[in-house]
């Protein structure tokens, strides 16, 4: 068999015995090696003295934008190199976009290789990039190649986990885009580690990092891509069929949506809002966690009764620790988030769930100037914790949601299109922030109080975003597509039908090695426990 056909979706449907624990790892690795980029601000210091290594080289201020981006004997700036951030998710959402039907034909195994190569591949043309000082390198890399490689890794799980779980939509895809959120707490760390290591009087390690972290996520991405499997067609967990409930619910459709007709439907478009409004909410104050803390607490995080502006540079530098703890503790709430609510809407319904996300969020946001005026740092911090949770919780939640209203079929590809939503969130959340912050200052109100239009704004956005969610009904039955296109379009999948002789013995929980299964787990499982240690212990000096 050569190596084309064993990425072919017809030679990956699973066999008698397989165990369908082995394929949440499997999506776990290639999302945690993507979530990395989450954590390039690790990058944006050293590369602004790539080339004076100690300090920063600047560029002629007369010297247009073409010649800067084109010189090589002058330093970046941190407002170029962002860029390349931007570019991570304007390339995420529209890679995902365009190739989610191509998805779900060619089968996931495809798909995470491909996924592979985009983003290994774009982290060698960076280094490239970063070797011969050229930074438009560095946006083509990382940027495009890879931002196309995050979205076809980010949407790569979510058809075929949706299928393997019908019992636990919500956790399946929960488990694996958890890894998304959890990628930079293993990549920034070891990031830091292999600059520091590389580091010498002519590279401050940048370059030599990114070949090396290129290589280590190829080796990971490949693994997870090869232990994708579909499973056959009518397949379904041993002894468990849907719940009369379940069938009762109009909310979960029994039937399914072609991509082409899903888009179209108001019923995609309200939720497309309500991930676009949950997402701006959340990542907006993500980006601006650390000066937030800064500004909002002043010298009150070390003992002293001063506010921003008044500190010395040695204070402003250990408050600056502890607001990097405040982050790290946002991470861990936005990892674990993405389980806990993902989980929790197997019970309660997508819709419901994110009801909850927005009144919880309104009152938390209407509530958040006030907490701050009245110095109580605990609550302030434990706010920002739930909203990050939720924020988390937004993106595990909607594959099921989308699954629930439009079927399984087609969900790969129509999440791909939901996922513009991440893109017009990452540039209007951290926009709207930005903005709102500096024209308050401009205003002439002290820092410390920047925030309190925000919060009000950002509460707005959430009741916009219930409405949304209130008005979501269930899809009318002639988008529905007929048995005979259903069948049309599973053949194009290269679907098979589960053989009656061998369906009883499929529908196990699988005769898998049980030292297969452990292995997979501790693969992806360790890395993740070591990140999230080492989060742990920055989050701490928050409580000291």
């Amino acid at each position: 068999m050569s190596f084309l056909q064993l990425l072919s979706k017809e030679n990956i449907v699973a066999k008698e015995g397989f165990n369908r624990w082995l394929v949440p790892p499997a999506a776990l690795a290639i999302h945690l090696c993507i979530g990395m980029a989450y954590g390039f601000s690790v990058f944006w210091l050293p590369l602004t003295r790539a080339v004076g290594i100690s300090s920063s080289v600047n560029c002629p201020t007369d010297m247009g934008f073409m010649s800067e981006i084109m010189a090589s004997n002058c330093d970046w700036k941190i407002s170029s190199l962002v860029i390349m951030f931007q570019l991570f998710f304007i390339f995420l959402g529209g890679a995902a976009a365009l190739l989610g039907g191509w998805l779900e034909h060619a089968g996931p195994r495809k798909a995470g290789v491909a996924a592979a190569i985009c983003w290994s591949g774009g982290l060698v043309v960076s280094a490239l990039g970063v070797y011969v000082h050229q930074i438009w390198l560095l946006w083509l890399g990382a940027g495009v190649i890879g931002g196309i490689g995050l979205g076809l890794g980010y949407i790569s799980p979510v058809s075929t986990l949706i299928k393997w779980f019908p019992d636990r939509r919500g956790m399946a895809t929960g488990m694996a885009i958890m890894g998304f959120g959890g990628g930079a707490m293993i990549g920034a760390p070891l990031a830091d580690w292999l600059m520091r290591h590389f580091a010498s009087p002519t590279s401050v390690g940048v370059w030599e990092t990114f070949l090396v972290m290129a290589l280590i996520y190829f080796v990971y991405m490949m693994a997870g891509a090869f232990g994708y499997r579909v499973p056959p067609t009518g397949w379904k967990p041993s002894g468990w069929t849907a719940p009369a409930s379940a069938a009762a619910n109009t909310m979960i459709t029994q039937r399914h949506v072609h991509v082409s007709k899903a888009w179209k439907t108001s019923q995609f478009w309200l939720i497309w809002g309500v991930l676009c409004l949950n997402v701006t909410a959340g990542i907006g104050i993500l980006g601006m966690a650390s000066p937030l803390l800064q500004e909002v607490f002043g010298g009150h995080l070390i003992n002293l009764d001063l506010g921003f502006n008044d500190l010395s540079l040695a204070q402003k530098a250990q408050i600056a620790t502890i607001a990097a703890g405040f982050t790290g503790l946002l991470s861990l709430f936005n990892i674990g988030g993405r389980f806990f609510w993902a989980s929790l809407s197997d019970r309660i319904g997508r819709k419901m769930t994110y009801f909850a996300f927005f009144v919880i969020g309104i009152v938390l946001y209407a509530s958040i100037p006030s907490i701050g005026k009245a110095g109580h740092l605990g609550f302030f911090v434990l706010s920002f914790c739930i909203i990050l949770s939720m924020y988390g919780g937004g993106f595990a939640t909607v594959p099921a949601y989308l699954a629930d209203m439009f079927g399984s079929q087609m969900v790969g590809a129509i999440h791909g299109i939901l996922l513009t939503a991440w893109s017009t969130a990452g540039v209007l959340g951290p926009f709207v922030v930005n903005y709102i912050r500096e024209s308050q200052i401009a205003a002439g109100v002290p820092k410390a109080h920047a925030y309190d239009v925000t919060m009000y704004v950002l509460a707005g956005m959430l009741a916009l975003g219930f409405i949304c969610n209130l008005l979501v009904r269930p899809v009318k039955p002639e988008v529905f597509m007929t048995e005979a296109e259903l069948a049309a379009e599973r053949k194009l999948s290269s679907d098979r039908d589960v053989p009656v002789s061998s369906g009883a013995q499929m529908a196990g929980a699988g005769t898998a090695n049980p030292a297969l299964v452990i292995l997979a787990w501790a693969a992806v499982g360790i890395p993740l426990a070591i990140g999230i240690w080492i989060t742990l212990q920055k989050a701490l000096i928050l409580f000291k």
